[in-house]
């Protein structure tokens, strides 16, 4: 796994001053890249202060319109300083999208990659529109009332159901992109298609327009739920990838209600077979259907693109 480069429609810039001379020099506006900031895996909660205080005193907290939180030290077993960006927020006045947790496994595997409650970082932000947080090890969000989020995503190698309450009791009206990394219950995830149901049914998110349920080793529960899902016919794109989809979540499909308004359905990293495959293409031709990285059981088992 590599660093991300791009974030929120912007290139990705690692915090340092010599980057900003040159910004400046090319006649760049600070502005327009995503800054990231990070810590060595053995600094502590200072370091990160030292480092974020660093990046708004020569970037200026007014021109940083998308931030990048990388490594916070040893993040397997210690939460982000999520109070230290809640106390920045007045440096932060046009903060507009924020990955939370962008590591390598190499620095942190996703699955012990520890959060904590995220609500009191979105009752700082009003403004902001992109969430995106890595890691979901005792990932929690108290309902929460936001009127502009537009996207938030969790990546993760096991979803917690507590997280989705939070988010099913929360009032986002504004959100149109909901990508959740369901996982497996060995690392957590604990979510099980009835837990979905509030989701699935649309009530609560009315603007709704991609659904991405990834990463899920109960791909084929989730599949046949959509089939007769209240939500479906509001998307754009429906995302079932990374997870164990076999024929009997792609029949689910096939059988249920209409799917060729769909722009795009991603079921990349699958278990279907050739002759479900095909059949997928030819019932939905209007449909950019991605059907790519094909996977073979192990031993008979099959599993999600990512765990540990």
């Amino acid at each position: 796994m590599r660093h991300i480069t791009t974030f929120a429609g912007l290139p990705v810039i690692q915090f340092q001053p010599g980057v900003v001379d040159k910004l400046d020099a090319e006649g760049t506006p600070r502005s327009a890249v995503a800054w990231r900031i990070e810590t060595e895996y053995e600094d502590d909660e200072e370091a990160f202060r030292a480092a974020l205080d660093r990046c708004l005193d020569v970037v200026g907290g007014a021109s940083v319109h998308a931030l990048v939180i990388g490594q916070w030290g040893e993040a397997y077993d210690t939460a982000p300083p999520l109070h230290l960006l809640v106390a920045a927020r007045a440096r932060l006045p046009h903060l507009r999208a924020l990955f939370l947790g962008e590591m390598t496994s190499e620095e942190c595997e996703i699955s012990w990659i520890n959060h904590t409650d995220v609500a009191p970082l979105l009752a700082a932000f009003p403004g902001l529109e992109i969430l995106r947080i890595r890691g979901a090890d005792g990932l929690q969000l108290s309902p929460v009332r936001h009127m502009r989020l537009r996207e938030l995503a969790v990546e993760s190698g096991g979803l917690p159901a507590v997280f989705l309450r939070g988010l099913i009791d929360s009032h986002l009206p504004a959100l149109t992109d909901l990508e959740l990394w369901l996982g497996v219950s060995q690392y957590g995830g604990d979510i099980t298609v009835d837990d979905l149901a509030p989701v699935l049914s649309g009530a609560g998110m009315p603007r709704l327009r991609r659904l991405a349920l990834r990463n899920a080793e109960i791909a084929d529960q989730v599949a046949a739920a959509l089939a007769g899902a209240p939500v479906v016919p509001r998307l754009e794109e429906l995302d079932l990838s990374l997870g164990i989809l076999s024929d009997r979540g792609a029949e689910a499909l096939l059988l249920g209600q209409p799917l060729t308004h769909l722009r795009r359905l991603d079921l990349s990293h699958h278990f279907i077979s050739a002759d479900l495959a095909d059949r997928l293409r030819a019932e939905l031709p209007g449909v950019d259907v991605d059907l790519s990285d094909t996977q073979e059981e192990e031993d008979g088992e099959r599993y999600t693109a990512v765990s540990e």
